[in-house]
């Protein structure tokens, strides 16, 4: 995970993204851990909130179940529930089940969901949905690597495509990858000034 400060149009922004180039941008115990506590610390200072998501979900193993991957994780859900900072999100690539809504969905309080066309959205990568959902499919084909390719970018095209989530209201637009700063800026102007009543003296039971 990549975490740090910057700034878009002379507002300072936390900024929080995925790292690919490490365990493909999955989540692990640490990274729940480094994104939990650096939102939590841009939320004492009303530091808005960037998030560019590129996950392809939970970091799997018996290490990080054994050390709770499931409770790290909550950490996180738990940071940015209770932020009420300025959030908006970024989606890149993957966005991928639980850990999408993780890296602050719609569903997480994110006040502004963008995408780029090149995103995809869903329960879980369409090479492995296929397999679970066309298993019969697949096992009748006379080419199985074919018919799973075809499986594979129908469901893409109906289920995981950007403008599919865009058409159901679960992001707010889908962008060009040039036009993102200007976006990003342009969502900072619209929400800088948000002001969210909660019940004074109360928060949330973070997992710890």
């Amino acid at each position: 995970m990549i975490v740090g400060f910057a700034r878009i149009s002379g507002v300072v922004i936390g900024l929080v993204a995925n790292q690919p180039m490490v365990n493909a941008g999955a989540l692990d115990l640490n990274a729940a851990d480094k994104v939990a506590r650096f939102v939590r610390t841009c939320n004492i200072f009303n530091v808005p909130v960037v998030t560019l998501v590129d996950v392809p979900g939970f970091l799997p193993g018996v290490e990080q179940e054994r050390g709770g991957i499931i409770r790290h994780g909550a950490k996180m859900l738990s940071a940015y529930g209770s932020c009420t900072s300025p959030k908006i999100t970024v989606i890149l690539r993957k966005a991928y089940g639980g850990s999408y809504l993780a890296m602050c969905s719609q569903e997480m309080g994110a006040d502004m969901v963008y995408a780029w066309p090149t995103a995809e959205i869903a329960v879980m990568g369409a090479e492995a949905a296929v397999k679970i959902l066309y298993r019969k499919e697949l096992e009748q084909a006379e080419d199985r690597q074919a018919k799973a390719a075809e499986l594979a970018q129908a469901y893409r095209d109906e289920f995981a495509s950007p403008y599919v989530s865009a058409s159901n209201f679960y992001i707010t637009d889908v962008i060009e990858p040039q036009d993102t700063r200007w976006m990003v800026a342009l969502a900072l102007r619209k929400t800088l000034d948000k002001r969210e009543l909660r019940p004074a003296k109360k928060h949330g039971n973070i997992p710890m």
